[in-house]
């Protein structure tokens, strides 16, 4: 059976304050992060959000989920074992936390004390040939005996991964849509065993059918709860080079299993190899190179956490009240909507240039945000969207 958490007592108003705060329409990962670091609450953040919202530009209010449908949500959550943490929590797996676009909440089906333990990744591509699967699986088994194995319950090389990491110890599957639906629907039973002895774990909201635009964001999971990222079998364009890009940009460890060149399969594998990804052959290889902590810490770059603690809400990172003179930040806002373009742009970059405060800049920046005018990416980067029409 699957460890069940004991009761946790009536839900909060401050959990179901987050949860409205992190469902809202435009309230992305870091906008929901510096919302609670600026007005120190969710309820206080849900207040000012319609307001922030207008400055940006948008004419018709966000809409946030009412109290009723979040609380329901939550005990839907609770009657099927499952636990959601919020960011900032000390159940928060400590790893994801690091990440600039650590999930503003999580659903956890298992047992959440294997979240912070040492971990690595092994992601590959779905159409795996039978002996990529082979060393997936036995990759997976010798590194469960010393590690967490994470992986994303996809067919071929993650589900190989899993298999082999049951046979030796616990995993972690970080999967794409809601925990009520399990994809694909033949790993059902792989995914009760996971949540047995280890845990499953999604972003996304109970009932969610996975899509395409969904897994991108599973990825950043998988590489998030893990040290070090192995890649198994991908082609150039595989969904497991994103995860390995996403565990570069964190500072977590690269490693990949070579392939024979005439296999497209592999090219991915194989390039990463070319760009300094560990070359993998056995377990030993990974254990050999995998460090104690990642190399790069999450929001330390974002100049709103300069001096905070990166992934800790409690932890209230500076924030400087912006100024009160409306006039100064319509001026800020023209001015940092000039600087930005439809390419990336790193907000170091944007608050260099501005002749206003950095704490201006954030201002109008998480005002935009939620306009839906600008796009927060990983790597403390803006990008200018078209016009919604909001």
């Amino acid at each position: 059976m699957a460890r069940r958490h004991e009761h946790h007592g009536p839900i909060t108003a401050d959990a179901i304050d987050r949860l409205r705060l992190a469902r809202a329409e435009g309230v992305g990962p870091v906008a929901y992060r510096r919302l609670l670091a600026r007005y120190g609450s969710a309820a206080a953040a849900l207040d000012v959000l319609p307001n922030l919202a207008r400055a940006g530009g948008r004419a018709s209010a966000p809409a946030i989920p009412t109290t009723d449908e979040v609380e329901r949500e939550l005990h839907a959550i609770e009657r099927l074992g499952a636990r959601m943490l919020f960011f900032g929590e000390h159940a928060y797996p400590p790893l994801l936390a690091l990440l600039d676009d650590a999930p503003a909440t999580i659903t956890v089906l298992g047992d959440l004390a294997v979240l912070p333990e040492r971990s690595v990744a092994l992601v590959g591509g779905r159409n795996a040939s039978a002996n990529g699967q082979r060393v997936a699986e036995n990759l997976a088994t010798e590194l469960a005996r010393s590690l967490v194995v994470v992986s994303g319950l996809a067919r071929g090389i993650d589900a190989a991964a899993h298999t082999g990491a049951l046979l030796a110890g616990r995993t972690i599957a970080a999967v794409a849509g809601g925990l009520d639906v399990p994809y694909p629907p033949e790993h059902a039973d792989l995914q009760r065993r996971i949540a047995e002895t280890g845990a499953v774990v999604t972003e996304a909201p109970l009932g969610t059918a996975p899509q395409a635009r969904h897994f991108p964001r599973r990825n950043r999971i998988i590489a998030g709860l893990a040290l070090g990222v192995i890649v198994v079998e991908a082609a150039l364009r595989s969904g497991s080079l994103i995860t390995a890009r996403v565990a570069q940009d964190a500072g977590r460890e690269l490693f990949a299993v070579p392939g024979s060149p005439l296999d497209p399969r592999s090219r991915g594998a194989n390039d990463l190899i070319r760009q300094g990804a560990h070359l993998t052959e056995t377990a030993q290889d990974v254990l050999d190179n995998l460090p104690d902590h990642p190399t790069r810490q999450g929001l330390a770059r974002d100049p709103l956490f300069a001096r905070g603690t990166p992934g800790l809400c409690e932890t209230t990172p500076d924030w400087q009240e912006p100024p009160e003179n409306p006039s100064d930040l319509s001026r800020a806002r023209t001015q940092v909507i000039e600087l930005l373009g439809t390419s990336p742009t790193a907000v170091d970059d944007v608050v260099r240039r501005c002749q206003f405060s950095a704490a201006a800049v954030m201002a109008v920046l998480l005002e935009l945000e939620l306009a839906g005018r600008i796009e927060t990416l990983p790597g403390s980067r803006v990008v200018l969207l078209p016009d919604t029409g909001f």
